[in-house]
């Protein structure tokens, strides 16, 4: 794994909340051949789907704006993990998150790594099961199966607990270890 300094990473699996965030891009089609692709930023620790962004192209611009509602909401991820997609190789975005000190990590093309099993299971569970009429109703449907992802389906990785649960597990257990200290 390369991160932004060009250094080789030493992060190889997320320890806590906002440790390790992925992101990839998936592409489907609406039933008339628009295209659409899906940005997809997980937390590797929670698994959680934090958001699944849906629009005809993704540059940079919109990457950073979904990125940035997510650190609003969540703060920055120490580090971020990604291929080497345009979409994240792009200065823009690598000086974007050098300003909010959240390192990148690339990894090496053709090695495992957490998003694809996502990637899988969106594509088998919602991409491959729906034929979209536009991106509005795209975005809708995704909307709802990334939902019902993080709510209602217990992970064996995360002691069968979904997503959601174990992110908030986590989180009381932070905030009572800070207590604590």
């Amino acid at each position: 794994m390369v991160g932004l300094s060009g250094k080789r990473g030493t992060i190889r699996k997320a320890q806590y909340p906002n440790h390790v965030w992925s992101y990839d891009i998936q592409e489907d089609r609406t039933e008339r051949g628009g295209k659409l692709r899906l940005l997809n930023v997980l937390d590797e620790y929670t698994r959680e789907a934090l958001a699944i962004r849906v629009e005809p192209s993704l540059p940079s611009a919109k990457v950073i704006a979904t990125l940035s509602w997510l650190f609003a909401l969540r703060g920055a991820p120490e580090h971020i993990r990604s291929d080497n997609g345009p979409e994240f190789i792009a200065k823009a975005v690598k000086q974007w998150l050098a300003d909010f000190g959240c390192e990148t990590i690339y990894i090496e093309p053709g090695s495992p790594w957490e998003n694809p099993s996502f990637n899988g299971k969106m594509r088998d569970e919602c991409l491959n099961r729906e034929v979209f009429a536009n991106g509005a109703e795209a975005r809708a449907i995704i909307e709802a199966w990334r939902i019902e992802y993080n709510t209602n389906r217990p992970h064996s990785s995360l002691g069968y607990s979904t997503p959601a649960e174990f992110a908030a597990q986590s989180r009381q257990a932070q905030a009572e270890s800070r207590l604590s200290a």
